[in-house]
C-alpha cells in the first residue's frame, strides 16, 4: 500500500519533516516514491509547503494519508 506520510529530517531535538510517498513496508526514515513538499513545526507558525498538484494526483491514484499529513493537507487546503 502506499501512503502519504511524514519523514523526519534535522537535528536531534530540532525537528523539520519531508511530506513524501513511499510504500507503507520500508521504514519511516527509509525508501521513499517522491518528494511532495515539507513541514516545519520548529518556526511560528509552522511552515508548510506541498506542491498541491503532485499530492492530488498520488491520492487520486489511491495513495493513503497517514492522520498527520491528511491534517497538514487540509491546512494547506488540498484535501
Amino acid at each position: 500500500m502506499v501512503k502519504i506520510r511524514l519523514r523526519r529530517m534535522g537535528a536531534k531535538k530540532a525537528p523539520f519533516y519531508r511530506v513524501v510517498v513511499a510504500d507503507s513496508r520500508f521504514a519511516r526514515d527509509g525508501r521513499f516514491i517522491e518528494e511532495i513538499g515539507y513541514y516545519d513545526p520548529t518556526k511560528e507558525p509552522s511552515v508548510v509547503k506541498i506542491d498541491a498538484e503532485k499530492a492530488k494526483q498520488w491520492l487520486d491514484n489511491g495513495a493513503q494519508p497517514t492522520d498527520t499529513v491528511r491534517e497538514i493537507l487540509k491546512k494547506a487546503a488540498v484535501l
